[in-house]
């Protein structure tokens, strides 16, 4: 739901990007699970208080109480578990987040198989997808497809495929 981008001030507060609709939508929730990026290690942590500051958030957690305790937690991964999250249509195109859409299998119209999905992004106008490639020579590649209804024709997460219009050379 965000990454930590680093130490905000000197009393063990930190900067968050959020991945959230809502800038402040984090601060709901008075514990988050925090991780290193491809590490399986959650932890647990309580949110003691928290503001919004632009496009990030600034955070104080339990047991950080200085800069340098603040530091350990730079580049670390923000989670809460599903269960808190409002519970979702089953139908239509709003039955899903973004963290459902990871590791899905995206192809094109032409049953070209593109990669899988590794993330999702805003820019302001439209979200993008995030699609690693491996090319003939095994060395991967990210596309990038926006996440819009011109290039994403389907999804489907009982077969756990994205079908979009976007060709492989793009």
């Amino acid at each position: 739901m965000g990454h930590v981008i680093g130490p905000y001030g000197v009393r063990g507060w930190i900067k968050v990007s959020p991945y959230t609709e809502y800038i402040d939508g984090l601060l709901d929730y008075r514990s988050w699970w925090l991780n290193k990026e491809n590490e399986d290690h959650w932890r647990e942590i309580s949110l003691i208080d928290g503001s919004v500051s632009g496009n990030v958030i600034n955070v104080h957690l339990e047991g950080f109480e200085d800069r340098t305790q603040a530091m350990q937690l730079k580049g670390m991964q923000v989670a809460v578990p599903r269960s808190y999250l409002p519970v979702l249509p089953e139908n239509g195109n709003l039955g899903y987040y973004w963290s459902d859409l990871i590791g899905v299998r995206v192809i094109n119209l032409h049953d070209e198989v593109l990669g899988n999905i590794v993330g999702l992004f805003e820019t302001g106008a439209n979200d993008v997808l995030r699609i690693r490639s491996t090319c003939a020579d095994k060395k991967a590649k990210e596309i990038l497809v926006p996440f819009i209804a011109q290039y994403i024709i389907k999804i489907d997460l009982k077969l756990k495929q994205v079908t979009v219009d976007w060709n492989k050379d793009y």
